[in-house]
């Protein structure tokens, strides 16, 4: 959107301003989280995490009043438009959102707070009605990092109509999109379903096999429980061997370990982080060896690759012996009590720094049934997660859908596009 657009679009009679003479801007900053007694407080503070609803009424974390004085962050009064400024979100979209309480902001966010003749939720509308184009000229030309430019914000002249226009539009727009919010809540909840739902066959499968009428026996292994009584069980020590071969050359597909994705080539992935000048001694990782994030394992931070690459030196690799087929391991490894059951082998203090090394990888317990049923549970998970997959991108295009229309109604309600009667 340029501001040639408003000219084109807005009613003649509706004035344009810039941004910055109709809003003061607020940023934020983040206490010292090594010294918890700047946190657990009673002052909210939002960071983009928080950002998943039109408005925010409490947050996930919580600071005091000396966290609050000991850093750059402020005290924002209920009524401001809350915006993601620097987030891998801004490749696509602006989350806003307004606060209903007084909050504090981490630096990655930014409060504007309008004063008349401007109202907070008309102009919260007009920003999730041209994400798009706000993006693009919000964004610092040539930026390696998403963020939005404050100068470039504030000089945004948008259309400003009459303020009982503003407050006709806000009503309207509060009518009509609901129906559409609750159409695509329902399709996130059968989302959640679905992601439910595919855990569990692997889980089933990979635990207890496909026949419900096997006898079953004690793995004597407390995250197994009762396992075909035909299975066998071994330590993790006598069916893999680690690799650490390095690459030479570092001209090797480079290989990325996500809790949500296994292993996959960064390719074929819309990543944003950091690259190292130089990946030779990376190690290599051959199609069929286990891979895990360290740092990330007790997220579920492992995989099969499928293909021949390297990856950071700080992961570990690890090949499968001759009883264990490769997909089979992917599955196990993929499910949430797995990775559950790695933590207790993980080494560090806090929890979300946990590190998971092969000396404790190797104390994990497996289930081991025979190779041709190992096969023909990876061919029924396959086969069932594929029905699911194929239901949701159907719902995912139609959620997709929804949001589009969403915001096209909104789009054409702020520049004036709609006509809303003043009974409306």
């Amino acid at each position: 959107m340029s501001d040639t657009s408003w000219y084109q679009i807005a009613p003649a009679g509706w004035k344009r301003k810039k941004l910055k003479y109709l809003a003061d801007f607020v940023g934020g900053g983040t206490p010292d989280k090594s010294k918890p007694e700047f946190w657990n407080g009673e002052i909210p503070w939002v960071s983009p995490k928080d950002m998943k609803t039109d408005e925010i009424l409490d947050t996930e974390d919580h600071i005091t009043s000396d966290g609050l004085h000991s850093s750059a962050t402020n005290v924002v009064e209920s009524g401001a438009a809350l915006i993601v400024v620097r987030s891998g979100i801004l490749r696509h979209s602006i989350p806003v959102a307004v606060n209903r309480v007084p909050v504090a902001l981490n630096q990655d966010m930014r409060a504007i707070l309008p004063h008349e003749p401007l109202e907070v939720e008309f102009l919260a509308s007009l920003i999730r009605g041209f994400q798009t184009e706000l993006l693009r000229q919000w964004s610092k030309e040539g930026a390696t990092v998403e963020s939005i430019e404050y100068d470039l914000m504030a000089s945004t002249e948008i259309p400003l109509p009459p303020l009982d226009v503003q407050k006709r539009i806000v009503g309207y727009l509060e009518r009509e999109t609901a129906d559409i919010d609750a159409l695509i809540a329902a399709k996130q909840k059968l989302l959640d379903l679905m992601a439910e739902k595919r855990r569990a066959i692997a889980a089933e499968a990979v635990m207890r096999g496909l026949d419900p009428s096997a006898p079953l026996r004690s793995s004597g292994i407390d995250w197994l429980g009762d396992i075909p009584a035909h299975w066998e069980v071994e330590r993790c020590r006598w069916l893999f061997t680690e690799r650490d071969q390095r690459s030479q050359t570092g001209e090797e597909e480079m290989l990325t370990v996500s809790h949500l994705t296994g292993v996959t080539p960064r390719s074929e992935k819309d990543v944003n982080m950091f690259e190292a000048e130089s990946t030779t001694g990376y190690k290599l990782c051959i199609a069929g060896d286990l891979a895990i994030n360290t740092l990330w394992a007790w997220m579920g931070a492992m995989g099969t690759a499928r293909v021949d690459g390297i990856v950071s030196p700080a992961y570990n690799v690890y090949t499968p012996g001759p009883r264990l087929l490769p997909d089979y391991v992917d599955a196990l490894v993929r499910i949430p009590v797995f990775a559950q059951e790695v933590t207790r082998y993980s080494k560090g203090v806090w929890s979300s720094r946990l590190r998971l090394y092969p000396e404790g990888f190797f104390e994990t317990w497996w289930p081991v049934p025979p190779l041709e049923e190992q096969q023909q549970i990876v061919e029924h998970i396959s086969a069932e997660t594929t029905k699911i997959d194929r239901l949701r991108t159907a719902t995912e295009s139609s959620i997709a859908l929804l949001k589009e229309r969403r915001a096209a109604l909104i789009a054409a309600a702020v520049t004036g596009q709609l006509e809303i009667s003043e009974a409306a």
